[in-house]
């Protein structure tokens, strides 16, 4: 099933186009739980579940990643040159920021940290080589992240368990990850034909089979949502997620 969405023209002759979303979560936002450690320096932070952040004002879904889906019956995209950045991930209040990080093939991964303690960073990665590393007070490594994933790897801290944060290495440049309300912005995409986007948070229990768009559910499958996209911007508005979707 295609799509397809309310959009504004920004020139007839346009040949990109920008999708935006916000993702809401149906019910009762759930309240995260603490987790701060007892003692030591991490002891002096506030800190909480962040595997489901609900917005308590808006109901928006922090965290959920949206991608063109190019694995298999999924998008097929122009090649692009990769800028090769470096993004860092940052271990900072007993905590990794971002908690999710977008890469593209090519990449490099600059873990540093700037706590008083020292953290383990485990990298689970699959298609790239695993990195499991101790960073001291004020340290920073690199790692090289030449592939493509083919899913969001996590990332943990085995001194500190409870911090966790994902890594996403795709081979293109179309992704975004919601901000505290929900929202996100995709821009750059190819227009003028529908488009596969997969749908990943955290907390799903499993495979997502549905969703909300203009109060009609839309079924899902391996948690793809297929959009014919316009030139111009394709506003798909609220998506909501069913409560009982989520751990």
């Amino acid at each position: 099933m295609v799509v397809t969405v309310a959009f504004a023209s920004v020139s007839a002759a346009a040949e990109t186009a920008v999708l935006k979303a916000r993702f809401v979560y149906e019910g009762d936002a759930p309240k995260p739980k603490p987790t701060t450690p007892q003692g030591g320096f991490c002891g002096g932070f506030p800190l909480i579940d962040e595997s489901l952040l609900v917005d308590p004002e808006t109901n928006g879904i922090r965290n959920v990643i949206l991608y063109v889906y190019t694995g298999p019956g999924g998008a097929v995209l122009p090649a692009s040159e990769p800028p090769k950045k470096v993004h860092e991930l940052t271990n900072q209040d007993c905590r990794f920021e971002p908690h999710v990080l977008l890469a593209r093939a090519g990449d490099t991964l600059k873990i540093t940290n700037q706590d008083m303690a020292g953290h383990n960073t485990n990298v689970n990665f699959f298609a790239n080589p695993p990195a499991n590393f101790v960073t001291a007070i004020g340290d920073s490594v690199q790692v090289a992240m030449p592939n493509p994933e083919p899913a969001p790897i996590p990332v943990e801290c085995n001194i500190h368990p409870w911090m966790k944060a994902y890594i996403v290495v795709l081979d293109h440049p179309y992704a975004a990850v919601s901000d505290k309300d929900g929202t996100l912005t995709i821009e750059g995409l190819p227009a003028g034909r529908p488009i596969s986007f997969r749908i990943v948070h955290e907390a799903l229990r499993s495979a997502l089979d549905e969703v909300r768009i203009k109060d009609q559910w839309w079924p899902l499958e391996r948690n793809r949502l297929e959009i014919m996209i316009h030139p111009g911007i394709n506003d798909l508005g609220d998506i909501v997620v069913p409560a009982r979707a989520f751990r």
